[in-house]
């Protein structure tokens, strides 16, 4: 029996197998994580690391390396949030709705739904499975 981690990735991994889909979700999952971490930063940054608690919670449940991982990753993307001058709610608006498209783009050209449309936890599992090939390739187990 696979851990979970690996059966998620793996059904992920199913309907992302076109190298263009796979380009576009290079960029767009992190925009998008990026951009529903700004959003709720802007509502209150408490609201922000509860969402982020809760999914680096969801992470560790599925593999700790992972999760640490991730832990990185929202680290650096909350970082220069306190720092932006600019309205963030405006900014991540259009980061948001951007990186929407160019999903919706990759996934007419695999020609395949999003994995999100079955099953709202493949939301969180995107940035999971660029981390995984990171970690494939540094030799990272997860």
């Amino acid at each position: 029996m696979m851990p979970p981690i690996d059966e998620w990735l793996t059904r992920y991994g199913e309907s992302h197998r076109s190298p263009v889909n796979k380009a576009l979700h290079w960029i767009c999952v992190p925009a998008i994580t990026w951009s529903v971490i700004a959003i709720a930063w802007w509502l209150s940054p408490y609201a922000a690391l509860v969402l982020c608690s809760l999914a680096l919670a969801f992470y560790a449940y599925l593999s700790l390396p992972i999760a640490f991982g991730m832990l990185a990753v929202v680290a650096l993307m909350v970082a220069p949030l306190p720092l932006l001058k600019v309205n963030v709610a405006m900014l991540a608006g259009i980061v948001f709705v951007t990186a929407w498209i160019g999903q919706f783009a990759g996934h007419r050209v695999e020609g395949r739904k999003p994995s999100f449309f079955d099953d709202i936890k493949f939301l969180l599992i995107g940035p999971a499975w660029l981390l995984g090939f990171i970690y494939r390739r540094m030799h990272i187990r997860y």
